[in-house]
């Protein structure tokens, strides 16, 4: 009997601990599990990062000079010309038009009254011939007569100066000739139409004696407007050339918050533009306007342009053309030796900065000052020592004093 009270008492002994140490466990602290980072020492940069697309700087439109027909363009954009050297068209004057019943009839009376004022001129030259002659065998006359003193020094010199009188009519009436002739000539073009005999023969004029038009810079022609042989007015654009190795910048749309970051001379980090490596370039302007534009979301906003120049050779981009997508990181703000922590440790503290510390399992509140940003990472100038751990998106219960342990990935 006594034996079983003992084998009962150790049973229930037993029993107690057991509950003793199970709840122990339940409520014995535990560590918060969190993620740890550290902070480091080194290069880091701040970037405005933008779509760009290239372009030529100083790219030349092929125009018409005067109103014609262009013959079919030969060229394709990407072939190399040469300034002066190249021919890049042929353009043809422009083509007769055709002529209504009214129009032709006008033309034809047109060319009658200059046929029949040609033939008043020519019967007004012999006139002038005839007074000519006779002047000039009177004067002939005079002379001999004076010559003998039978004839006094004035009739000598009427007789001469009527000879010098009808030579100038005489002149006049030769020049009226050519002015009538002329007008006939220029009265008959008027009656030149499509359906004249001949006239399509005279249309069939080859290359060889069009006008050629030579390039205006030597480069590359970039893209052609008008292909297809046709009739143009004068100033019409036809094709476009620009020197894509020496004259390739990078045109950028900045948000004027962000432009007003940026100055001439900052380094720009050509990225994304399909070769195997970025492409090194320096900011040469910042336009001093900006304009208004909505994002793809409707968003209105202020754009300033920049212009880029690349600073690599063009054999590192040999494929890289006029209006091209690039994306471009414009350094803003460098520092070689700086100390980087996580953005992700930082939270906002007063009206500075603090971020969690771990030393010993035990994390403790230190504020620290930040000198810039750039999304990933912060620069800090004090409050932080490379080799430090810090919590990463340190929870909302977290408070000095708290053990902690690294979460492990499942």
């Amino acid at each position: 009997m006594s034996q079983k009270k003992r084998s009962r008492r150790a049973l229930t002994l037993v029993l107690l601990t057991m509950v003793a140490g199970a709840l122990a466990f339940a409520f014995w602290p535990r560590p918060v599990l969190v993620d740890l980072g550290l902070v480091t020492q080194g290069p880091m940069v701040v970037t405005i990062d933008e779509e760009a697309r290239t372009r030529v700087h100083d790219p030349y439109v092929v125009s018409t000079p005067v109103t014609g027909r262009l013959l079919r363009i030969s060229v394709e954009p990407g072939d190399a010309v040469e300034r002066g050297a190249t021919v890049v068209a042929h353009m043809l004057p422009i083509n007769p038009s055709a002529l209504d019943i009214r129009t032709r009839e006008q033309a034809r009376a047109a060319v009658t009254a200059a046929e029949a004022t040609l033939r008043v001129a020519r019967a007004d030259l012999n006139k002038a011939i005839a007074d000519n002659d006779l002047a000039q065998s009177d004067l002939d006359r005079a002379k001999r007569l004076a010559s003998s003193g039978t004839l006094a020094q004035a009739a000598l010199e009427r007789a001469e100066g009527k000879a010098r009188s009808t030579q100038a009519a005489l002149d006049t009436a030769e020049a009226a000739i050519s002015m009538r002739a002329a007008e006939v000539d220029n009265v008959r073009t008027q009656l030149i139409g499509f359906d004249d005999q001949g006239l399509a023969a005279a249309l069939q004029i080859t290359n060889e004696t069009a006008t050629p038009l030579f390039a205006p810079a030597t480069g590359r022609i970039l893209q052609v407007m008008q292909r297809s042989e046709t009739t143009l007015p004068v100033g019409t654009p036809i094709m476009e050339i620009g020197d894509i190795e020496a004259d390739l910048e990078v045109v950028v749309e900045l948000l004027s918050t962000d432009a007003v970051q940026v100055g001439k001379g900052d380094r720009v980090i050509v990225d994304k533009w399909g070769g195997p490596t970025p492409l090194a370039g320096e900011v040469i302007r910042v336009d001093p306007w900006g304009y208004t534009k909505y994002s793809a979301l409707g968003v209105e906003e202020q754009r300033v342009n920049a212009r880029i120049r690349l600073i690599d050779p063009p054999e590192t981009r040999k494929a890289l053309g006029h209006g091209f997508r690039v994306e471009v990181r414009i350094v803003v703000w460098e520092k070689t030796d700086a100390v980087i922590v996580p953005a992700s440790a930082l939270f906002r503290q007063g009206d500075g900065y603090a971020t969690f510390v771990v030393a010993d399992d035990v994390v403790s509140l230190r504020p620290v000052e930040i000198e810039r940003s750039n999304g990933l990472g912060a620069s800090v100038t004090s409050g932080l020592a490379p080799g430090e751990q810090i919590v990463l998106y340190p929870p909302p219960g977290l408070i000095e004093g708290t053990r902690v342990a690294q979460r492990h990935a499942s």
